[in-house]
């Protein structure tokens, strides 16, 4: 035997160039295997003839599963084509109501359905359960985005993926597909014909062959409701001057929101505004702010041009925000003088530093720098990250430093607190998976996650407390109230920074606040990660936090922090 591998070994040493192509080729060959796998998904049901193609591949990627080993999973989103877009408040939810249009309008045609379904298959308090519908593969039955997952598809994964696009619908069909939408165009079928078990779930029904099991979405949504292109930000009050507001309008006789959309987009305008069958267009203003919400039921009023949309009237109209970008609060720069202070932007790891950063940066027109140096946020934008921290050229520094010497080295600081159970899981994610990625099964249910618990918890609690002691003039920001009142909140922020406020920018930040550092939530855990025991240490670190808070005059921690 040693022979041979001798003469081999000689072989190569004369021809080491056929030695290395022979490597190429081998590992050639194994890549090839491996993008093969990555697209097994498309063999599946949903990639028979007559499926609608995809426009957007949003992920094809491999997923680490729990110790049963490793699966592939494909994730394909599509959007439908532009004639089936429908637009509009959600104006026709009257229960019982039976409301047909030329495409069919089902969408309250569901009592029958629930028969022979327990209470637990109806309601489990994110969705109710609304029946089993014919689905057309040319007439889809909820027609906004879909996602198919031919290995893991649960019922809540469905719920959850439309729920964060802020639809009002959730379908599954053929065991592994999600269908979302705003409405149901399509009739009952018999909930037996609803009968392939979930690919990833034996335990629950998934649809079956052109049949959809659909969803009502129950819970509140974080994201905004997208209809097509746009995204739909309310019913408002005509604001006193019109002309002044929104500059640009025209009477549109067969208005639709489409229509309207087209017609702002064209202009390079990012809202598209709808009177009836005026449609005005501009950028949101102290004159025209979206800051006092009406009830969506005072624009009731039928478009025209699509019996099915809501156009608003002369003194209630109807906003979308178009993808045109709002460009007065994009420019940045550095400081144009060396700055004489040095203000921290402090937080926990994971309690939203890098969101906070985008938003001062875009409404101060300045860059923030860092303590650190991360070349994945330095190639997103954030310009000053590279300059040393003591360079006095940006706005602010990020830090999440603690401790006497290390907070002692700034003059004053921003400390940016966040519920502990929801920044503790934010830092695993970023820390196993990157900025917007995520941590794998394997590490959630592995050594890893109660370790890094044990080590963590702690210093959220130490870190808050350190600022709070040491910190020379300390300004607390909530990440929780950020996001709930962000233009009071970075109001607030830029007039700790020691700068004039504009409002125009703080306005033109709403419309984009989430920046490139927003982590999808098409991943969320299905279950709790939390032990009673971990809940219980973290909950008295909660409660000391928000004792020494209260002692210092400053408001407690917010009501969603404290243990129930």
């Amino acid at each position: 035997m040693a022979k041979p591998l001798l003469k081999i070994q000689r072989y190569f040493r004369r021809k080491p160039v056929r030695f290395f192509s022979l490597i190429l080729l081998y590992l050639t060959a194994g890549s090839l295997v491996f993008l093969h796998s990555g697209f097994v998904g498309d063999s599946g049901p949903g990639a028979r003839g007559g499926r609608d193609s995809a426009v957007a591949l949003e992920s094809s990627q491999i997923s680490s599963s729990d110790s049963r080993g490793l699966g592939i999973m494909t994730r394909v989103f599509k959007e439908t084509h532009r004639s089936g877009r429908r637009y509009g408040p959600l104006w026709m939810k009257r229960t019982g109501q039976v409301m047909e249009g030329r495409d069919g309008d089902y969408t309250n045609n569901w009592n029958r359905a629930l028969k022979g379904r327990n209470a637990k298959d109806v309601e489990d308090g994110r969705a109710k359960y609304i029946g089993c519908y014919i689905d057309d593969t040319h007439k889809r039955a909820l027609r906004g985005v879909s996602f198919f997952d031919y290995k893991k598809m649960t019922v809540f994964r469905c719920q959850d993926n439309c729920a964060e696009r802020g639809y009002m619908y959730a379908g599954l069909e053929f065991g592994a597909e999600c269908y979302c939408g705003h409405k149901i165009q399509a009739p009952n079928a018999s909930e037996s014909e609803c009968n392939m078990e979930c690919k990833g779930e034996r335990s629950n029904l998934c649809g079956g062959a052109n049949r959809l099991s659909i969803y009502r979405l129950e819970l509140s949504q974080e994201s905004a409701r997208r209809y097509g292109s746009a995204i739909f930000k309310g019913c408002f009050h005509r604001p006193d001057n019109v002309t002044l507001a929104l500059p640009f309008s025209a009477i549109i006789q067969n208005m639709s929101v489409d229509k309207c959309v087209d017609m702002c987009t064209a202009r390079e305008k990012s809202l598209a505004v709808l009177a009836g069958i005026q449609c005005h267009c501009g950028f949101p203003t102290p004159l025209f702010s979206l800051h006092e919400l009406e009830d969506e039921g005072l624009c009731l009023h039928r478009c025209h041009g699509e019996e099915f949309e809501s156009c608003g009237n002369d003194e209630y109209f109807v906003v979308y925000q178009t993808q045109v970008q709002d460009n007065r609060c994009m420019d940045r720069h550095f400081l144009p003088t060396h700055a004489k202070q040095l203000v921290a932007l402090a937080s926990f790891p994971g309690a939203g530093n890098t969101w906070a950063r985008h938003l001062i940066e875009l409404a101060t027109g300045f860059y923030t720098g860092s303590y650190y140096f991360d070349g994945s946020l330095y190639n997103k934008g954030f310009k000053g990250e590279r300059d040393h921290w003591r360079s006095g050229r940006t706005i602010c520094i990020k830090t999440h430093e603690s401790g006497k010497k290390e907070i002692e080295a700034f003059d004053s600081g921003i400390l940016m607190i966040r519920n502990p159970y929801k920044a503790l899981m934010a830092e695993f994610n970023r820390k196993y998976g990157g900025h917007i990625g995520f941590a794998s099964q394997a590490h959630w249910r592995g050594k890893e996650w109660p370790e890094f618990v044990k080590n963590y918890a702690p210093w959220w609690a130490s870190h808050t407390l350190d600022w709070l002691h040491y910190g020379k003039n300390v300004h607390v920001v909530h990440f929780e109230d950020l996001k709930r009142d962000l233009f009071s909140q970075l109001k607030g922020m830029v007039q700790f920074l020691g700068l004039k406020v504009s409002e125009d920018r703080l306005l033109c930040v709403e419309g984009q606040k989430d920046g490139n550092f927003k982590r999808s939530g098409l991943r969320k855990l299905e279950y709790d990660p939390y032990t009673p025991e971990m809940r219980a240490n973290i909950n008295e670190l909660i409660r000391t936090v928000d004792a020494v808070l209260k002692k210092r005059k400053m408001s407690g921690v917010p009501g969603e922090y404290m243990p129930r």
